[in-house]
């Protein structure tokens, strides 16, 4: 296994324009007037949608790097509170805690002093950054998509 080209991969998977929308991209140019809109049959908003990215990024991060990791509710803690709402600000706060998330995660592959495929030592038996890694950037490609398709069932692009 070439490590460097895995590496790069993992990277791509998390933050590169492949076969998937790019989190920018899908994002871009968002009217802010709809950042609360719930699309039709639907119980989460658009902004609720990017939030449970965030977290969820947030806490795979959080259980690669924090040995007192402890487990959120499933699927409660995931998502806002089904009533919140957002401004532009808590709008601006998720993409921005977004980013800075993903940034960590691809520091965290990037560094060849961390064994991708070694056991997490605080996780769950068979539990790898590698691993981990695979989940959030599978977690993402499916939530962005979704939103770049809600946007576009509601003309908002």
């Amino acid at each position: 296994m070439n490590d460097q080209h895995t590496r790069q991969q993992l990277v791509n998977a998390l933050a590169a324009r492949q076969a998937h929308l790019l989190f920018e991209t899908a994002i871009h140019g968002f009217p802010p007037n709809h950042y609360n809109s719930k699309p039709p049959n639907l119980p989460y908003s658009f902004w609720h949608l990017l939030e449970h990215l965030r977290i969820t990024q947030a806490d795979i991060l959080n259980y690669i790097e924090n040995p007192h990791y402890q487990y959120l509710q499933h699927p409660e803690d995931y998502w806002p509170p089904s009533d919140a709402q957002a401004g532009s600000a808590a709008w601006q706060r998720t993409v921005d805690d977004y980013l800075a998330d993903r940034a960590a995660l691809v520091a965290i592959v990037q560094d060849p002093a961390r064994d991708l495929t070694a056991q997490i030592p605080h996780a769950q038996p068979g539990h790898t950054i590698l691993r981990e890694i695979l989940v959030i950037a599978a977690h993402n490609s499916y939530h962005i998509g979704e939103f770049g398709i809600l946007r576009a069932t509601l003309g908002l692009w």
